[in-house]
């Protein structure tokens, strides 16, 4: 079960050019995404009513898209406006499911609910991933697991003493409990470590002569229902943050199926550092691809291995200080759900 009417990525703005389609699962549902004549993103559902082949296969014939396989031609908003068969009548059903589509932060976002609840204004701010006033970095994995494991692996950051060492972690991360907050419809989870020695890779990345004790901060802000935003910084031990490096990052999450995610992650630094900004967007995003497909992507698959198709909570899973945040997002997420099941219910 996902949450429908809430705001997923469905790609990177670049990934989507014109003349070309792109493909992909989200929510269990085929999506067919491509631009109009004037260049705006556009979502349609991947499958012709007619005979359900996929519609990626056919033509972007300007105006229209055309079936690859009997030649039906439909409008961006779904609609047929042309039957090559023989009197050309439209059959009243002919007509392609046509979602909300937003580009924003340099990501196309996809509502998956209904249409006239899709409100811009709900999409949180990423900000800092906009190409006017930011150069940013981009990436990108496919995992195999469920996407709320992925929720978890980013609100509980204490992993990354263990599963990155020599990376992204450092001894006494997990000794500090991270503070966690609700802010409206928002959880957060904050943690500051004090006087901190960091890896040989953090110290390179951010700047900072190997061995200096660090204060560090890792703050993360959940959005429903799987849009995380990071704050992370060091700073020479006992000065103030704005004596340090800090960057934000994004790390969002949009269901495939069940058992399978897409993963956008990005980095961004502001326009006002000059040529140093693309260097350090490049460097940073470079520098965390490794150990996001070398660490972080085969624990979670593992994960998902040994859990298969049961229920995460009907596991008993044993619960440590640092799950308080991923516990309340996990908490809020049924909750929404639950909420919109029985909306459509009522409505019924």
């Amino acid at each position: 079960m996902f949450l429908r009417n809430a705001w997923y990525v469905a790609a990177w703005d670049s990934e989507v050019t014109a003349g070309k389609f792109v493909s992909r699962t989200l929510l269990n549902e085929p999506i067919l995404l491509f631009r109009n004549q004037n260049g705006q993103a556009r979502a349609l559902l991947d499958q012709c009513p007619h005979r359900f082949a996929p519609l990626h296969m056919g033509q972007h014939t300007g105006a229209s898209i055309r079936c690859g396989y009997h030649g039906l031609e439909f409008d961006e908003s779904g609609r047929c406006i042309r039957n090559p068969h023989g009197d050309g009548r439209i059959p009243p059903n002919a007509k392609v499911r046509a979602y909300p589509v937003v580009e924003r932060h340099s990501m196309i976002w996809i509502w998956m609910g209904q249409p006239e609840r899709a409100v811009p204004e709900q999409i949180p701010d990423f900000s800092f991933m906009d190409r006017e006033h930011s150069e940013i970095g981009q990436g990108y994995l496919f995992a195999k697991a469920n996407y709320l494991l992925e929720v978890d692996n980013i609100m509980d950051l204490s992993h990354v003493e263990f599963l990155h060492p020599g990376t992204l972690g450092a001894p006494g991360v997990s000794e500090v409990d991270p503070v966690t907050s609700r802010e409206g419809s928002e959880i957060w989870s904050r943690r500051f470590i004090s006087n901190h020695i960091l890896s040989d890779f953090l110290y390179a990345a951010n700047q900072v002569p190997s061995g200096t004790p660090v204060d560090r901060w890792i703050e993360v802000r959940w959005s429903a229902p799987a849009a995380m935003k990071l704050h992370v910084g060091v700073t020479p031990t006992g000065r103030s943050r704005e004596h340090g490096e800090s960057n934000d990052q994004c790390h969002i999450f949009s269901p495939e199926t069940d058992y399978t995610t897409h993963y956008w992650y990005g980095i961004g630094f502001p326009k006002s550092l000059g040529a140093r900004a693309g260097e350090l967007a490049q460097l940073r995003i470079e520098g965390v691809r490794k150990p996001f497909e070398t660490e972080d992507l085969p624990m979670v698959e593992a994960q998902q291995q040994r859990i298969g198709t049961r229920d995460f909570w009907e596991m008993k899973p044993a619960l440590l200080r640092s799950d308080a945040a991923a516990v309340q997002v996990r908490r809020m997420v049924t909750r929404l759900i639950e909420e919109e099941a029985a909306a459509a219910r009522a409505a019924e």
